[in-house]
């Protein structure tokens, strides 16, 4: 008899259905942690009413109910200035190092809805550096990148950003960084310059730039230990000598092989800096 979750999915199926969604769609969930993957999984099964065939049905015959399905599945929770205490480790520890050099890429992989993008342009502006720099962001989810490139968002989730933004230190306010529109705002046009979004896999993707920074915060925690080595492999290649990783606050660098090639800057805030050939 095979294992089954609270959402009645046996294990068999799970991977039935990694499976299916790799070879009709490319997107290959193999490394995801199972307990994220079916919890999520089975949030859809209910919302949608779906049992195991329907939703197998689903996903081979209706293009438009993958994306629904991409959304559910890949966690998109973020927020400008998301531990603030990160944010004035940067301002600290790693723009004065990345001040020197003459111009600064910055990768943030995972950047859904784009405020943290927006977040490390602040920063930057705040710092003196944005002009000379220039912010990737990158998602597998094309309709949060479409919000992203927007940069408009509630009031409401920019009254909850103000505290983030004042325990990180910086000065003003957050809504100095943006123009209201009645019930939304919009970050200021200069913030948004020097900043590209685009599609990338982590997972299938490869380098595609040489960066002085990549954050990539808050997705590891839903990637497998095999996963995590193949992904950091990806930044380690993808990062300038001495160039900075960060990471998530419940997140951190754990393989022996990957210890050697990174020192660490910040421990409390998951901070590194790329040693080694």
């Amino acid at each position: 008899m095979n294992e089954i979750d609270t959402g009645g999915v046996t294990v068999t199926e799970l991977n039935e259905l990694v499976n299916l969604v790799k070879k009709i769609h490319g997107f290959d969930f193999a490394g995801y942690s199972k307990a994220s993957f079916k919890r999520r999984l089975a949030r859809v099964m209910q919302l949608k009413k779906l049992n195991y065939l329907d939703l197998k049905y689903m996903l081979v015959n209706e293009p438009s109910f993958f994306q629904y399905f991409l959304e559910e599945i890949t966690v998109n929770v973020t927020e400008m200035f998301r531990d603030p205490l990160f944010y004035k480790a940067i301002n600290q520890q790693v723009l004065p190092y990345l001040s020197t050099f003459q111009h600064i890429k910055i990768w943030s992989a995972g950047c859904s809805t784009g405020e943290e993008v927006y977040s490390m342009a602040i920063l930057l502006q705040e710092a003196g550096l944005r002009k000379k720099s220039f912010i990737y962001g990158t998602d597998i989810n094309t309709e949060v990148l479409k919000e992203a490139k927007r940069g408009i968002y509630s009031l409401r989730k920019i009254k909850s950003y103000a505290e983030n933004y004042q325990y990180s230190g910086l000065p003003g306010t957050i809504t100095d960084h943006f123009t209201m529109l009645y019930d939304a705002a919009t970050i200021h046009t200069e913030l948004k310059q020097n900043t590209l979004f685009s599609v990338h896999n982590l997972i299938s993707d490869g380098v595609f730039n040489e960066f002085q920074m990549i954050s990539c915060r808050n997705v590891f925690i839903y990637f497998e230990s095999e996963l995590q080595e193949k992904v950091l492999d990806l930044f380690y290649k993808s990062l300038c000598p001495l160039g900075f990783l960060c990471l998530g606050s419940k997140e951190a660098i754990r393989s022996d092989a990957f210890r050697k090639r990174f020192k660490v800057i910040n421990s409390k805030e998951n901070i590194y800096q790329k040693i080694g050939a």
